[in-house]
């Protein structure tokens, strides 16, 4: 089955943006407890730091994420059709 490589792009930056904002929404409304989570995830004391979270940092974090997972995703479809 070979995989469309433009609509596996477009799925894969839609699904991060989507995560993003997610991910974004609960820092902002569980700033503590996703520093901690952030912490853990990474192996790390993080309790000196503090969210700078702005809208501009939001959607630009979000551009970055949509367009990278965009490549990875037509990365990913491009070398799965040539494995076939």
């Amino acid at each position: 089955m070979m995989l469309n490589t433009y609509k596996f792009c477009l799925a894969s930056a839609i699904s991060f943006s989507v995560i993003w904002i997610v991910c974004s929404l609960l820092v902002w409304l569980f700033p503590g407890m996703m520093m901690s989570m952030a912490g853990d995830m990474l192996h790390a004391d993080l309790t000196s730091i503090c969210w700078q979270l702005s809208v501009k940092g939001v959607l630009a974090g979000l551009a970055a994420w949509a367009v990278t997972a965009g490549v990875i995703g037509w990365l990913l479809a491009f070398f799965y059709n040539r494995l076939l």
